[in-house]
Parts: structure tokens; sequence; C-alpha cells
């Protein structure tokens, strides 16, 4: 069986399920794996977040879908060409990663059109059997069942220890900002999972969609976890002035006891076998007392009261390694700052989805 993955998430559960070596096509942003960056790109991002700000992606985004264009680019002709048998897509946002109308307009002239797969999951048990879809689309349900089977086994270890936990307390999510946008789908699943407590109308499984700013001081959270969707650390230094710069947010709970957390990415923003770890980590952050040893390097940085100054521009510079000092130094040079390249997958996905979830 020959595979084009254009989809991250999709081209992780290939791997994790030992297929790589059916893997002829993927995706610029399918960067996991590092194995994967050896095989054939055939679609790309048309925007690249890691040279513009927030407003700038939402201002570029608008312009393309204004025109009736596709924020990303398929190589048709590669496709039709290479035949494969299986090709995995999605349909959960049009902006995340190609859609699946796309792809199947591409493959209809296939004189043996492909499969077409598409994966779309909202939440963690959603997640799990997308893995059973992908292992009896290839033929190897016996190595998605046990790979399901591991995950499980991790989240049920996960549930037994929040058993021991005195309270939950109140968390919020924010995927993206300027304009602001809660963390959905399944993180509002994962957070309730690692022993947090959400505002009802946030229930697992939830779009992630654009809010405004009271809605995060209503909600006076008493950890307020900041993983912007596809942004690594650099972004996120660079973006939360303006966070800080919103009316009330001195006044946060979570602001007033350092309980602000800048989370890298990559655990959380792909329903991919590595959600997991990124329950693992969201259980640390809220419940520290419970759990250890799930907050890789480099992948956390969190908010010291002590040292954060009064201008919100500098804001960044009072945001520390977290559990523990990793071999980079934080807060970022302004030239870290200039050089950081996100991969551009769902910044350029969350930037629209609020205005389409606005409109």
């Amino acid at each position: 069986m020959r595979i084009c993955s254009l989809l991250p998430s999709g081209t992780e559960i290939l791997f994790a399920l030992d297929l790589q070596d059916r893997i002829i096509g993927v995706t610029d942003l399918c960067d996991y794996p590092p194995e994967a960056a050896d095989i054939r790109v055939v679609c790309r991002s048309r925007i690249d977040p890691s040279v513009m700000s927030s407003e700038e992606v939402e201002a570029e985004m608008h312009r393309i879908l204004s025109r009736g264009e596709s924020p990303y680019d398929l190589d048709v002709e590669w496709l039709q060409a290479a035949a494969p048998d299986l090709v995995i897509t999605q349909d959960l946002c049009y902006f995340c990663e190609i859609d699946a109308g796309t792809v199947q307009r591409a493959v209809e002239p296939i004189p043996a059109p492909p499969a077409v797969l598409n994966l779309n999951p909202r939440t963690l048990d959603e997640i799990l059997g997308s893995f059973l879809e992908v292992g009896n689309s290839c033929a190897v349900p016996e190595r998605a069942c046990q790979l399901v089977a591991g995950l499980k086994e991790r989240i049920e270890t996960v549930a037994a220890k929040l058993d021991r936990a005195p309270s939950r307390p109140a968390v919020f999510s924010i995927e993206g900002v300027n304009p602001l946008v809660i963390g959905g789908h399944w993180v509002t699943d994962l957070l309730i999972r690692a022993g947090g407590r959400l505002p009802q109308r946030f229930a697992p499984g939830c779009p992630a969609e654009r809010i405004p700013w009271e809605d995060v001081v209503a909600a006076q959270p008493d950890k307020l976890y900041i993983d912007l969707c596809s942004s690594d650390l650099a972004r996120s230094v660079r973006e939360i002035p303006w966070l800080a710069a919103q009316p009330g947010w001195n006044d946060l709970p979570a602001v007033r006891s350092g309980e602000v957390y800048l989370i890298d990415h990559s655990t959380l923003s792909r329903p991919g076998p590595r959600v997991v770890d990124g329950l693992e980590l969201l259980a640390q952050l809220t419940h520290p007392d419970l759990f250890e040893g799930h907050v890789p390097p480099d992948t956390v940085l969190k908010l010291d009261p002590a040292i954060a100054p009064n201008d919100p521009d500098l804001i960044g510079e009072a945001f520390k390694p977290w559990p523990a000092a990793t071999p980079h130094s934080y807060p970022l040079s302004s030239a870290d700052l200039h050089d950081c390249q996100p991969p551009a997958a769902c910044v350029a996905h969350s930037q629209v989805c609020r205005t389409t979830n606005a409109a």
C-alpha cells in the first residue's frame, strides 16, 4: 500500500503504526517524527507566521480567502501521477490543513482513485478512534489496537492519580491572541481530564472559537495556559504582551499567583499519539503535587510575578523555564524572537477559525 498523508497528525499515526515505509507524500507541516522530513512534500502552506504577527496572519488569510483561493498549494500533477492507494486528510477545519473536498477533486481523474480517509476527531476518545480507522484502512488493525491500548493505560493512570486531588482548580486555555481564541476541541477534553475545571460552556469537543477578553476575566482562572496553536515558546513570548495589555490582566488570580504558563504547541495542537503526552503535561501543570516527569525541557515557561514588569511589552522577561532550568536561556533575545520559525500549521488555522466562528 502506498500512502499520501496530507495531515501532520496522520503522518504521526502512520509512524506510530510502523507504516513509515509506505508513505510516499506528506505536507510541509509534517515535521514529526524528524524522519518525516525525508519524505516528498506534496502540499505547502502559503502563509509563514514565523515572520508575521497575529494581525498580519489574519489579514493575509482574509486576502487569500476573499479571492476564493486555498491557503495551501497541492501538487495535483504529482498526486495524479503517483496514484497512491490511500490519501489521509481532514474535514475538521478548512484552514488547519488542506480540506478533503479539494483532495477528493484532485484524485477523481485517477483511473483507479485512491481511498480518501477523513480524520475529524474532536475529543480524546475520538482521537483514539481515529487511530483504529487508520489501522483498519492500512490493514494493520492489530497494531492500532495495541497502540490504543497502551495510550488508554496511560490515560487511566492519570485518572487514578487525580482521585487523590483535593480540588480542581479553575483553568483556562488560550489558543490564539489578537484576536483571542479559546483552546477548543480535544484541548478542552484534556484540560478536564487533567484535573481542571472549565466554564460550563466550554465542553469537550467545543470549537476553538473567537471569544472576547471579558470571557477570560469572567472565568477568573486559577491557572492560565497559553498554548498558541502551532507556536513554539519563542513565538508565544512574542505574542504575550498583547494579553498583558488587556484590562484586568493583573487582577486575574492566575497572574497574581504566577500560575500562567506558556506551552509549546507540539503535544496539544495535533490529534495524534502525542496528545497523551499533552494530557500528562497538563496534569502536571494543574496538579504538580501529584505528577512529575511529564514536562520535557524547553516546552513550558512559567510567569514569575515577583519580577513581572509594569510595561506589558516587557512581560516576556518574567517567564522562566518550568519546572527547572533548561539548556536554553529565557527570556529570549530580540534576535531569537526575530529568528523563531514555528510550524505554519494551525497558526494560520487559528487566525481564520476565530474569524469564521465570529461570522
